[in-house]
């Protein structure tokens, strides 16, 4: 099916908005992105709240028909617009495995990035707790057992390695990768950033997130001198 004006409410530092970035080029879908910040005097707000009043991004919005949360929107636009299920497989075990490394991303990942990164951006900490940054640790030996293939689910790409990649590679520019320790997510990466759509839809974003979050931490420190 030819998509129709698909219309994504994003910010390019966002993981979850990254993932969704790239699972549209992977699928060659052109998308009208919208950029928002969520604060205050955004000029999109306004047009925003209508279309999500809970105020989280991403959102697509396909012609009036609005979802919201990056997994369901992967599995929206790979399930209405893909030419074939390979990043979203019908078959019902890969499916599944599919589902685990989303909840891995989810429960996980992304989460201990929010909980390591929201006390610098939010509530002015010049230090990242060091039980936190352990926890990120553990978030890599959780990740790195689970690729027993080439990709997150076998041999191929799937939408659960965008949502894994999308945190992922803003980690490492926080909490460095030891790559002795954790070969597989190192081997892994580099063949995600093999994608000819890699660096515009996720690389980019992801050092801009992770330069400003360290920049937020000096600027807090600053403040103590």
């Amino acid at each position: 099916m030819e998509p129709s004006r698909l219309v994504l409410y994003t910010n390019r530092k966002s993981p979850p908005c990254r993932a969704v970035k790239l699972t549209a080029r992977a699928l060659g879908i052109e998308l009208v992105e919208k950029e928002m910040t969520l604060l205050r005097g955004d000029k999109l707000m306004e047009e925003f709240l209508k279309v999500n009043p809970q105020q989280t991004i991403p959102v697509l919005d396909d012609s009036g028909i609005v979802i919201t949360a990056s997994h369901a929107i992967m599995i929206y636009l790979v399930c209405k617009y893909g030419r074939d299920d390979g990043l979203y497989p019908s078959e019902l075990v890969r499916r599944a495995r599919v589902h685990t490394a989303l909840h891995l991303e989810a429960g996980v990942i992304f989460s201990r990035l929010s909980f390591l990164f929201e006390p610098v951006i939010y509530s002015g900490k010049s230090y990242f707790h060091s039980d936190r940054i352990e926890h990120i640790r553990k978030a890599y030996r959780l990740l790195e057992d689970s690729l027993v293939d080439q990709y997150m689910v076998g041999e191929s790409l799937t939408i659960a390695d965008f949502s894994c990649i999308s945190s992922i590679a803003t980690l490492v520019g926080v909490v460095p990768l030891d790559e002795s320790k954790f070969p597989k997510i190192s081997a892994w990466m580099r063949r995600m950033q093999e994608l000819p759509y890699y660096e515009e839809a996720n690389g980019t974003g992801a050092i801009e997130l992770a330069e400003f979050v360290l920049g937020k931490k000096e600027a807090n420190a600053s403040q103590f001198l």
